[in-house]
C-alpha cells in the first residue's frame, strides 16, 4: 500500500532549446538553489579570475559543490581563502553540520563547532567574494541581491538561460546568498548548453566538475557516484528542496526536475530514472552503469531495528515529444 507520494515535474531539453521530454509541469517556476552554482561561478572565470588568483580545477569544482565538508573539501576551501586574501569569517555562508550523516555524527561526538569552511556552500561563497575582489567592489554584502556581484551573476544567468530579467524571480538561499527562480525548462536548456559548449569559460567549469567529482559532493553522495561511474558522460548537480539538474554532454541534452514537496531522496531516485530513460531513448550504444546506481532504484525503507518495511520506487515515466 503506498504510504506517501512525491510528485515530480521534469524537463529534458536539447542544446538548441527544444523540449524533447517532460513529466508533470516542465514550465514550473521554482528556485534553482545549488544547481545554479556553475553559472554563479561563470562571471569570475569570464572576467579573468582564474589567472588573477591562480585558481585550479579542484578550486573551481568546489565553487560548484554542495559538499560534505570532509577534510579534502575544507582543505580546498582554505586554499580558496589564501588565494583571494580572505579570512574564513569573511564568508557570509556561516557554518553548519556536515550534510553527510556519518560526519555529522562525528562532529557531535567530538564537539566540533562548524565554521564557514564546513558549509556545503563554502566554495561558492569564496568564488562570489573573489568576484568582488577582482573588480574592486566592496566585499561586504557580496551575497545580497543589490550588490554588484549578484547583479553580475543575474546578468549571466539571464544570458545562459536565454530569459529576460523580468522572467527571473529572486529570494534568499539557505546560505544567505541571492537565489534565483525560473522555469524548469530554462534550467534544463542551460545545462544542455553547459554540457556541449566550446566556450572556454563554461567549458573550464564543466571540465573541472567532471575531473573532480569527489569535490562536488563526497562520500555516499549521488553526484559523486554518478559522475565517477559514468565519467565524462554526465555532469549532475543537486539543489536543496528537491531540485536537480544534469547535463548529458554526449547526447546534447539537459535535465531539470523538481520534487514538489522538496523530498531530497525522491529527487535522487527521480534523476537516476530520468537519465536511464533518456539514455535508453537517445543513447544507443552507451553502456549505463546499472550496478553502481542500483541503490537508487528501489532502496528499502528501514525501521529502527534495520528491518526493511517497504521500498521507495519511481512510478511514472517521461513523455517524449
Amino acid at each position: 500500500m503506498p504510504e506517501a507520494t512525491h510528485q515530480v515535474s521534469v524537463a529534458v531539453v536539447s542544446s538548441d532549446g527544444r523540449l524533447v521530454g517532460h513529466a508533470g509541469t516542465p514550465e514550473m517556476v521554482t528556485f534553482w538553489r545549488s544547481c545554479a552554482k556553475p553559472f554563479q561561478l561563470l562571471p569570475l572565470v569570464e572576467d579573468g579570475g582564474v589567472e588573477r588568483f591562480g585558481l585550479d580545477a579542484p578550486m573551481l569544482a568546489l565553487a560548484c559543490a554542495s559538499h560534505n565538508a570532509e577534510p579534502v573539501h575544507r582543505e580546498v576551501g582554505a586554499r580558496w581563502l589564501t588565494a583571494i586574501g580572505a579570512a574564513e569569517a569573511d564568508l557570509a555562508c556561516g557554518g553548519h553540520p556536515s550534510i553527510w550523516p556519518t560526519l555529522a555524527n562525528t562532529m557531535i561526538h567530538d564537539d566540533i563547532v562548524a565554521t564557514p569552511l564546513w558549509s556545503n556552500c563554502s566554495g561558492n561563497h569564496a568564488a562570489l567574494q573573489a568576484l568582488a575582489r577582482l573588480h574592486g567592489w566592496p566585499v561586504a554584502g557580496y551575497e545580497t541581491r543589490t550588490h554588484p556581484v549578484q547583479q553580475r551573476v543575474a546578468e549571466t544567468i539571464a544570458q545562459v538561460t536565454e530569459l529576460s530579467a523580468n522572467q527571473l524571480h529572486w529570494g534568499i538561499d539557505g546560505c544567505t546568498a541571492a537565489a534565483v527562480a525560473l522555469p524548469l525548462q530554462a534550467m534544463a536548456h542551460a545545462y544542455a548548453k553547459f554540457g556541449t559548449t566550446t566556450g572556454p569559460a563554461l567549458a573550464m567549469i564543466r571540465d573541472a566538475m567532471i575531473a573532480q567529482p569527489y569535490l562536488i559532493a563526497g562520500a555516499e553522495r549521488l553526484d559523486t557516484i554518478l559522475m565517477r561511474a559514468w565519467p565524462g558522460r554526465v555532469v549532475s548537480k543537486i539543489g536543496a528542496e528537491g531540485v536537480y539538474s544534469a547535463a548529458l554532454p554526449g547526447l546534447g541534452l539537459g535535465i531539470a526536475l523538481k520534487i514538489h514537496n522538496g523530498d531530497m531522496i525522491a529527487a535522487c531516485l527521480a534523476l537516476v530514472a530520468v537519465i536511464e530513460s533518456t539514455v535508453q531513448r537517445f543513447g544507443a550504444g552507451q553502456e549505463w552503469p546499472v550496478d553502481a546506481l542500483a541503490p537508487w532504484h528501489t532502496p528499502p525503507v528501514l525501521n529502527t531495528r534495520g528491518v526493511a518495511t517497504g521500498n521507495l520506487m519511481v512510478d511514472g515515466s517521461v513523455q517524449w515529444v
